[in-house]
């Protein structure tokens, strides 16, 4: 009797093991079949309370054993982001625990910046050892070369890019500050979820795509209505008086035309004339004390790197937009140049950013720590005006949800239209005359259809050469020549060449228009200055690098009246790319606030 019972017992036992393991079997199955790209094992055994949703395309391989990342991360990819949120474990709240915070390496997961965190809490990031916290209001202490050395390398580089060629740095982990997530407001409020923030994709196929300027457009048009930045944790006056300038602006009455503005150039006189408007009399910006000189508060006056210390100097300088009371800011200016930045910290024939991208995850840090606004809305209205090359890599994780203005305004480069502005990029030669050489001559007394000279940086500048240096005089294209030659050719030929260097930018293109000669894009996927506002196509023409060949067909096949009418327009851009020593309306310092502001207007989000 006994024995039957014992095994009675163990085909019980056993039942019950299958039908464990049957049920274990169909769990794996369904998640699997519905959610064929995540990785369901974690999802099942994490023993964090909270959950941090990642938008993203995860191919195998992408997300390495290297990849340190605890608690409980929910991988969303290939989920359609117009659906409602998939909300896990059915909590009206969830919450990261401080022992377990979510440490993310990877460069390719893009979190979903649609929660509410509590009004106070710091960013717990360790900083470095060498690196000292202020100890007054004006003091962020560097470690760094002496004075006298910096003042040597700006002299001898301020005007001439010798970036080595670098590796890749590994990125910052990202670490994850304890969270409170509003399901009810995700649940309800996802016309913006695609694009906060878009995901920056590095594959192959993505390097080698390229960008027409009507495909540019068109994916500026949809980010004008698609893309929206991170909602505010907390309500402010300031988005009150955004949103109802953003109103204001999309109802502006019809323009035909506007003294002192030539409406062929703009892609709508009527939003730019009522936002600029809006801009003169509501915009508040507040400049953050911190940091020390030279990173910060200064910047290059001549050069290629000038617009950074223009803008600086113009911005402190102006009592309309600056602010002194934070509450009242609707934007927040972080006052590096980069440029300095790069010449400060930067350890020559390193190859390694490291400690610049340390450098500015402490400065970050602290400004998060020392002021509430910043853990507002994760650095949404925060801005930066950046034109060293490296600006995009070095802020690309730390500064991810910022405005970046961008002398580099690559689209693979991870540029983001409706958030980022490509930046204008001139050359300026005297410090104390920005204007010094201004003009050129009429469109009649052009002889030479198209001009270039340049050092060979990057590898389309040999291939252009090789196709037409010495090949035909119409074409004047050559590698480096004197500075008195360089300017004749640019202020007496039809068309500039502005070929990408080293990275897709060249103060080519503003020096184009300062010497009236219309400008020829020859770089892929480069967002020209500006792009929000100005009709681009209409005194500028853009070439494929791959057409180098066709180039002058291409330049042939526009008429005489056709090239007569853009020359008159790039006449009447200029004035919105000059720099003055007192800012004057609608010029270069001015056009790149706009900027600003016009993404902050449009990106803003209502609690």
């Amino acid at each position: 009797m006994g024995t039957e019972v014992r095994y009675a017992s163990f085909l019980g036992t056993k039942r019950l093991l299958w039908l464990v393991a049957s049920v274990f079997v169909m769990v794996l199955i369904i998640q699997y079949f519905g959610f064929p790209n995540i990785d369901v094992v974690p999802s099942l055994f994490s023993s964090s309370k909270g959950q941090v949703a990642f938008l993203g395309s995860f191919q195998s391989g992408e997300l390495s054993g290297n990849s340190n990342i605890s608690g409980n991360l929910t991988f969303a990819s290939g989920l359609n982001t117009t659906a409602s949120n998939v909300v896990h474990e059915g909590t009206a709240k969830t919450e990261l625990s401080k022992t377990n915070d979510a440490t993310v390496e990877d460069s390719n997961a893009t979190m979903i910046e649609d929660t509410e965190i509590e009004d106070k809490f710091p960013l717990q990031v360790a900083f470095g050892s060498e690196f000292v916290m202020p100890t007054s209001e004006n003091n962020f202490v560097l470690d760094r070369p002496d004075k006298d050395d910096i003042a040597h390398r700006v002299a001898r580089n301020e005007t001439i890019d010798d970036n080595p060629i670098i590796t890749t740095a590994a990125p910052l982990a990202m670490v994850i500050s304890p969270l409170t997530s509003s399901i009810q407001n995700q649940s309800t409020d996802h016309s913006c979820l695609r694009n906060i923030p878009a995901v920056i994709e590095r594959s192959d196929r993505a390097r080698k795509s390229v960008a027409s300027i009507s495909q540019m457009n068109y994916m500026l048009q949809e980010s004008q209505t698609s893309f929206c930045s991170m909602k505010p944790r907390w309500s402010s006056v300031v988005d009150q008086e955004l949103l109802r300038a953003k109103f204001l602006i999309e109802n502006a009455p019809l323009l035909k035309s506007e003294p002192g503005l030539y409406a062929p150039l703009f892609r709508n006189l009527s939003m730019f004339k009522r936002s600029y408007e809006l801009m003169e009399k509501t915009l508040k910006v507040y400049i953050y004390a911190e940091g020390e000189r030279p990173i910060f508060h200064s910047g290059p006056l001549d050069g290629i790197y000038a617009s950074e210390g223009w803008f600086i100097k113009l911005l402190q300088e102006n009592k309309g937009f600056a602010t002194k009371n934070p509450k009242k800011a609707h934007l927040f200016y972080l006052p590096i140049s980069f440029r300095l930045l790069k010449l400060t910290l930067y350890v020559p024939d390193s190859h390694n950013r490291t400690n610049i991208m340390q450098f500015l995850s402490n400065y970050v840090d602290m400004i998060a720590q020392k002021y509430r606004f910043w853990n507002r809305t994760d650095g949404a209205d925060h801005f930066i005006v950046a034109c060293h090359d490296w600006a995009p890599a070095v802020t690309d994780e730390i500064m991810s949800n910022c405005i970046r203005s961008l002398c580099n305004a690559d689209l693979r480069g991870g540029f983001q239209f409706g958030k980022d502005v490509s930046l204008p990029q001139p050359n300026i030669r005297l410090r104390t005359n920005p204007l010094a050489e201004l003009g050129g001559k009429p469109a009649s007394k052009r002889r030479t259809l198209a001009f270039f000279a340049g050092h060979m940086h990057g590898y389309l500048r040999p291939i252009l050469l090789k196709h037409w240096e010495n090949r035909d005089p119409d074409m004047r294209i050559y590698g480096g020549i004197t500075k008195a030659s360089y300017l004749r050719y640019m202020k007496s030929s039809k068309y500039c060449i502005c070929a990408r260097g080293s990275q897709v930018n060249s103060p080519r293109v503003v020096e184009a228009i300062y010497y009236g000669c219309i400008p020829v894009i020859l770089s892929d996927n480069y967002v020209p200055p500006l792009f929000e506002t100005l009709n681009w196509e209409s005194f500028a023409v853009f070439v494929q690098e791959k057409d180098i060949p066709n180039l002058k067909n291409i330049l042939l096949s526009i008429s005489d009246k056709k090239y007569k009418q853009m020359h008159g327009r790039v006449k009447q851009v200029q004035q919105h790319f000059l720099w003055h020593i007192k800012p004057s309306k609608y010029d270069v310092f001015h056009m790149i606030l706009h900027s600003v502001w016009h993404n902050r207007v449009f990106g803003i989000r209502a609690r």
